[in-house]
């Protein structure tokens, strides 16, 4: 019976890890992530940084399954072409849920690898609080960097938010509560290897 019960534990692991493989692989294809901005009077720097996670599709099955596994976001219909569309924005989901998950399971795109790095980055830099004006400098220095490859035109540009002040923020030494640092640490890792080898088993 106990031979049972661990084989069954480790045939329930084994369909986890696959269907979190998975799972990354569609959103390696499909989905993204993105930095948005919004105005906000009552904000020090007048102005909220929006994480987005989002997948799209015509079916909803996968969606349903990604919300489940992730345990967070909701799934809507886009009003412009009947997508529907899987989205998380909270904040304390995005780092504690959707970056744990793809951290565990990567991806094996290039383009997707550099965009998830840069979002990631961004989204430690947005955990500071209160946020700045050389951190949320910083913050949009990167985004100019995130998915670069889909020719986006921003709402919101670095001399939107700064205007004429955006040179002597850039130039601006990082010191005392200026000092811009990220609440982790990148690692290198062998992930890439992990996730084709768990791809080809």
């Amino acid at each position: 019976m106990i031979g049972e019960n661990v084989s069954s534990a480790d045939n329930q692991q084994e369909r986890l890890q696959r269907l979190g493989y998975y799972l990354a692989g569609f959103v390696d294809g499909e989905g993204s992530f993105n930095v948005s901005l919004r105005r906000k009077s009552d904000y020090n720097t007048k102005w909220q940084v929006v994480l987005s996670f989002n997948v799209s599709q015509k079916d909803i099955t996968v969606l349903k399954i990604l919300k489940g596994t992730l345990g967070c976001g909701i799934i809507k219909v886009r009003k412009c072409d009947g997508l529907y569309s899987y989205d998380v924005t909270k904040p304390g989901d995005v780092l504690n849920k959707v970056i744990p998950f793809f951290d565990q399971f990567g991806f094996l795109s290039p383009t997707k690898q550099r965009n998830y790095k840069i979002f990631k980055e961004i989204s430690s830099f947005a955990n500071i609080k209160p946020l700045n004006k050389m951190t949320l400098y910083r913050i949009m220095e990167l985004r100019e960097k995130l998915n670069e490859d889909k020719g986006r035109k921003r709402k919101y540009t670095i001399q939107d938010v700064f205007g004429e002040s955006s040179e002597t923020i850039r130039q601006a030494p990082a010191v005392g509560d200026d000092i811009v640092r990220p609440t982790w640490q990148h690692v290198e890792s062998d992930r890439n290897n992990q996730v084709c080898s768990a791809l080809t088993c």
